[in-house]
C-alpha cells in the first residue's frame, strides 16, 4: 500500500518557536515523571526488606514494560493521524481517528487480559528466576495486566490530545496517573501491608483513573458536536490504512526492544561485572530519550498537521525548528551527564566494582544523546508524515548494520566494542531516515 502525505495546498499556518515549546516543554515533563513510577514502587516493596519481593517486581516490570511498549503505536500513530486531520479542519475525522484507535485498545487490552497467564509463564520461562522471585514476578504481571484495557485507551486519549497540539492536556493526565499510583500503591502496599499486589493494583488504579478522567474530558467536548456515523468511523478502508500504520510501527518496536535485549546479552557473555555496568550505563540512554521525546512529538503533530494543511513552508519549518531544538538539548544532556555521570553512577550502585567499570565506560554513555538525536527526530517527523513504510525498512537495515559491528567489534574490542555497536545502531538510524526523507520530500512536494 502506497503511503502519501502531500504538503502543498491551502490553509498554511505558521510555525514559531512558541508552538514548538508548549507541545515539547509538557511532554518532556510528562516522560521524567514516568521513572518516578517505578522508583516509588521499588520503595514500597524495599520497605518489607524482602529481596526475592525486590527482584520479583524488577523482573514484572520488564516484562510488563516489553508487553505494553508494543502497543505504542496507539499513541504516536493517533496523533499522527488525528494532527493531519487537524490540518485539514476535519473536525470529524479527528475523533473517529479516535475512536478507530479506542477499538483497537479496547480489544487489544481485553485481549491481554485473557492471555494473562499465558504472558506470565512465558516471562517465568524467559526469566528463569529462582522460585520466590518467580512467585512474586507471576503475581505482579497478572494484576498488572489487569489494567490493560485503561492503559491502551489512555494511549490512544493521549494520540488524540497530542495530534491537536493540546500537549498540556496530556501533561494533566500523566500527572494525574502517577499521582495516583503513588498513593494507591503507598496505601496498598504499606498502610494496608499487601506488598507486592498493593503495588499493582496501585498501577491498575491510576490507568483506571486517568482513563476516566480523560474520556470525561473528551465526551464533554464531543456534547457540543455534530453526531458521527459509525458507518464512516468505522469503514474497512479507514481501519485497514491504521492497522498498516500501527503494524509498521510495531515492527519498529520489535525490532528496537530486540537491539537492546541483544547489547545486554553480550555484555553478560563478557562478565557480569560488564552486564551490571552496562544496566547502570543505560540508565543514561533512557534518560536521553525521556529528554528528548518533548521535540520528537512536536515533530510528529506540527509535521502531521502541515501534512493535512498541505503547507509545504509549515513542514521545512516545523523540521528545521524542533531538529535545532533537539540538538541543542542533546548536547545539554551531554554536558550534564559529563558534569554529574560519576555522583549518579554511585546514586545507582554501591558496589565499587560495578561504579569502577562503569565509570571507565561513561564517554560512550555521555554521547547518547547526539548520536540518537537524529534518530529520536526524524522517527517523530517520519510518523507525522505517516511514512511507517520507511520507518520500518529502515529500522531493519539498522538492525542489520547493528548485528554486524556487534558481533564484529564485541569480539575485537570487548565491551568499547558493544557501545561503538549501539552508536552506529542510532547514527544509522537517522542518517538513512534522512537520507530516504530528502528523496521522498522532493517527489511529494
Amino acid at each position: 500500500m502506497e503511503e502519501k502525505a502531500p504538503i502543498l495546498g491551502p490553509r498554511p499556518f505558521q510555525v514559531t518557536n512558541r508552538q514548538v515549546l508548549v507541545i515539547a516543554i509538557p511532554i518532556t515533563l510528562a516522560s521524567l515523571t514516568t521513572p518516578m513510577v517505578g522508583l516509588v514502587d521499588t520503595a514500597v516493596v524495599g520497605q518489607f526488606g524482602d529481596t526475592a519481593l525486590l527482584g520479583g517486581l524488577a523482573v514484572g516490570a520488564v516484562i510488563f514494560d516489553v508487553v505494553f511498549s508494543t502497543f505504542n503505536f496507539l499513541c504516536s500513530g493517533t496523533t499522527a493521524l488525528v494532527a493531519q486531520a487537524f490540518g485539514r479542519c476535519d473536525a470529524l475525522e479527528e475523533r473517529a481517528v479516535f475512536w478507530r484507535a479506542f477499538a483497537i485498545a479496547a480489544t487489544s487490552g481485553l485481549a491481554l487480559v485473557l492471555l494473562a497467564p499465558l504472558i506470565a509463564a512465558i516471562g517465568e520461562w524467559l526469566m528463569n528466576a529462582g522460585q520466590e522471585v518467580t512467585a512474586t514476578m507471576d503475581l505482579y504481571v497478572r494484576i498488572r495486566l489487569g489494567s490493560a484495557p485503561a492503559a491502551l485507551i489512555n494511549y490512544a486519549i493521549l494520540g488524540y490530545f497530542l495530534g491537536r497540539g493540546e500537549a498540556g492536556v496530556g501533561l494533566f493526565l500523566q500527572l494525574l496517573l502517577n499521582a495516583v499510583n503513588f498513593a494507591s500503591s503507598t496505601f496498598l502496599g504499606l498502610c494496608l501491608g499487601w506488598g507486592i499486589a498493593g503495588v499493582g493494583w496501585g498501577a491498575v488504579c491510576g490507568e483506571a483513573a486517568a482513563m476516566i478522567a480523560g474520556m470525561a474530558i473528551l465526551l464533554g467536548r464531543s456534547r457540543a458536536m455534530p453526531k458521527m456515523s459509525p458507518t464512516h468511523t468505522f469503514r474497512v478502508a479507514a481501519i485497514r490504512s491504521m492497522l498498516h500504520l500501527s503494524g509498521n510501527i510495531m515492527i519498529r518496536s520489535f525490532v528496537l526492544n530486540g537491539a537492546y535485549f541483544l547489547f545486554m546479552r553480550q555484555s553478560a557473555q563478557l562478565s557480569t561485572l560488564t552486564v551490571a555496568a552496562n544496566a547502570v550505563l543505560m540508565h543514561f540512554l533512557f534518560f536521553a530519550e525521556y529528554f528528548l521525546s518533548g521535540f520528537a512529538t512536536a515533530a510528529q503533530q506540527l509535521v502531521g498537521r502541515a501534512t493535512g494543511a498541505r503547507d509545504q513552508l509549515a513542514f521545512m519549518r516545523a523540521v528545521k525548528l524542533t531538529a535545532s531544538w533537539a540538538i541543542v538539548l542533546a548536547g545539554l544532556a551531554s554536558v550534564l551527564i559529563f558534569s554529574f555521570g560519576e555522583q549518579l553512577i554511585g546514586a545507582i550502585t554501591k558496589s565499587a566494582d560495578v561504579r569502577a567499570e562503569a565509570v571507565s565506560h561513561l564517554v560512550w554513555a555521555a554521547f547518547m544523546a547526539p548520536s540518537g538525536v537524529l534518530a529520536f527526530q526524524m522517527t517523530g517527523i517520519f510518523i507525522g508524515l505517516t511514512w511507517s513504510r520507511d520507518i520500518r525498512n529502515m529500522m531493519l537495515l539498522s538492525f542489520a548494520a547493528y548485528l554486524t559491528v556487534l558481533f564484529t567489534f564485541g569480539q575485537m574490542f570487548g565491551n568499547h566494542g558493544l557501545w561503538a555497536a549501539y552508536h552506529i545502531f542510532l547514527l544509522v538510524r537517522g542518517i538513512s531516515l534522512l537520507s530516504v526523507m530528502r528523496q521522498r520530500v522532493r517527489t511529494a512536494l
